[in-house]
């Protein structure tokens, strides 16, 4: 049984993430600051579901203000999933929140890690944000990473301290950088869950732009099995991956989709296109196929499915 950390254990992935490991009889100190980005009390019930097992202790605080000397005492692996998330408001005042928990928190995490003994794995959440606009599509590893937005900018950054831990005091990490992950749990300001929010309201769905841009969309529990690859396999220590679903998909298909999934036609409202958002991401998931036996498992239909049936029993 080894001793696990996880950061951002009461979000969207992070609460996938503990309980798949409490779930494998690990033991796992959950970290979370329940901040108000979005209604903490999505995270109250995440929080809530870990807590009913007995191999779970949760610490509620800021990462840059724990004492990380006594919690890392015997711990072997740091899922490091806590970050302010979010393109679009990363713009203005509250940037500072973004540098603040994307950067100095990782930086504050790394460093406690460089002198922690028993440690073998630090995973880090990164983001196809990093990549912004990129030329090249499917995007692969290697190229130039160009966000289009602050948030992507921190991102890189959090990821690029990671890289510099690794080379310079031989901290094991790997980045793996997010698709945009959907699924149950998913957060209030993520598009399925507004979307599906909006159906049951009955009111009409907000699309950015013409609806023509397209995404690589990840089921959480793909997103579950490659940390856990992450976490575990050798050759993984100071790479960098793509953690894709695997199919490039156009948002007024996915609009489509949806209204095949509840059973009506939706009403969609074209608003203006949204500063910072990249207009195509797709993944090259090679890397991760070959060194980590990354294979997404659930299609677009099935997790829609999955996290329709999510939303309902919520509101």
């Amino acid at each position: 049984m080894a001793k696990i950390i996880v950061t951002g254990a009461a979000g969207f992935i992070g609460s996938h993430l503990a309980e798949a490991l409490l779930l494998q009889g690990e033991e796992v100190i959950g970290v979370d600051e329940f901040n108000d980005y979005y209604e903490p009390i999505f995270k109250r019930k995440n929080a809530a579901k870990l807590e009913s097992f007995p191999n779970f202790q949760l610490i509620e605080g800021d990462i840059q203000f724990l004492d990380w000397q006594t919690l890392l005492k015997e711990v072997e692996l740091v899922y490091h999933q806590a970050a302010q998330a979010g393109v679009r408001a990363s713009w203005g005042k509250g940037f500072r929140t973004y540098t603040e928990r994307n950067i100095n928190a990782t930086q504050v995490l790394l460093e406690a890690i460089k002198d922690a003994q028993n440690l073998k794995r630090l995973v880090f959440a990164s983001t196809s944000s990093v990549y912004g606009d990129a030329e090249t599509l499917p995007t692969h590893e290697e190229i130039i990473p160009l966000p289009v937005s602050p948030y992507g900018i921190t991102k890189l950054a959090a990821e690029r301290l990671c890289g510099l831990y690794h080379k310079n005091f031989g901290v094991p990490c790997v980045s793996l950088r997010y698709f945009t992950v959907y699924g149950p749990r998913q957060r209030p300001d993520m598009a399925f869950h507004k979307f599906f929010r909006t159906i049951l309201q009955d009111e009409a769905i907000p699309v950015y732009g013409d609806g023509q841009q397209t995404r690589d969309f990840t089921f959480v529990s793909d997103v579950i099995a490659a940390n856990l690859a992450a976490a575990t396999i050798p050759a993984a220590v100071g790479e960098i991956f793509n953690i894709g679903g695997g199919s490039r998909v156009v948002l007024a298909e996915v609009l489509d989709t949806i209204a095949d999934i509840v059973g009506k036609p939706i009403k969609r409202n074209h608003i203006e296109k949204a500063m910072g958002d990249a207009r195509h991401t797709a993944a090259d998931v090679s890397k991760a196929r070959k060194i980590l036996g990354y294979q997404p498992q659930v299609s677009l239909r099935e997790g829609l499915t999955q996290e329709w049936h999510w939303v309902k029993s919520l509101y």
